[in-house]
């Protein structure tokens, strides 16, 4: 997403409540017989600018925890699907509020394919997915939450790729929605048709 420049990120303060009574002056004078005085005026808070290290620190312990929270709901809705816990994030560059959290990657045979690989991932933002470089196109951080599934495969060496065989962008599935999200991820994972049956339920 591009910038007109680096964003500044500042720690933000809570209000000091020994100054609110949650009381109008009338019902506290019949509460206590005391006319309640007016408030001093707030001091002004001073701003402590975030470094963006810090920023990105703070962003990757809230997708970590997303993503410890999403493993646990897919990983127990059936004893036959389960998923190896593979958790980690990344911060976007120039923008470290914002990354994504990989969940869980496995396979799954789609008709008479060969299995194909795949990863789970939660993004804190929505965005087009590209089949080019950059991943990520019209990134908006205003809609909430991504959910999506990319396939891959091996490439030389010890690296992996996006396997493009059945989508362009290897996109498996896109999705705003958790609880659709979930649904999406265990009909992946299903080993069978007795236990797709049940997921479809959901």
């Amino acid at each position: 997403m591009p910038t007109s420049g680096k964003l500044r990120y500042y720690a933000t303060t809570p209000t000091d409540s020994r100054w609110a009574t949650g009381l109008a002056p009338h019902s506290e004078f019949l509460r206590t017989g005391k006319i309640a005085r007016p408030a001093p005026p707030a001091l002004p808070a001073k701003r402590r600018y975030l470094a963006p290290e810090e920023v990105a620190e703070r962003t990757g312990r809230i997708l970590a925890a997303a993503g410890q929270t999403t493993y646990r709901r897919i990983n127990s809705f059936h004893e036959e699907i389960r998923f190896p816990k593979m958790i980690f994030y990344r911060v976007l560059e120039e923008i470290p509020h914002l990354g994504y959290c990989h969940v869980t990657t496995s396979s799954t045979s789609f008709d008479a394919r060969e299995r194909v690989k795949w990863s789970f991932y939660i993004a804190n933002f929505a965005s087009d997915i590209s089949e080019t470089y950059p991943f990520f196109e019209h990134i908006r951080s205003s809609t909430g939450r991504m959910y999506f599934a990319v396939a891959f495969e091996k490439a030389p060496g010890d690296t992996f790729r996006i396997d493009r065989s059945i989508r362009k962008n290897g996109l498996l599935f896109r999705t705003g929605d958790p609880q659709e999200a979930m649904k999406n991820v265990l009909m992946l994972g299903a080993p069978n048709a007795a236990v797709r049956a049940e997921v479809k339920k959901l």
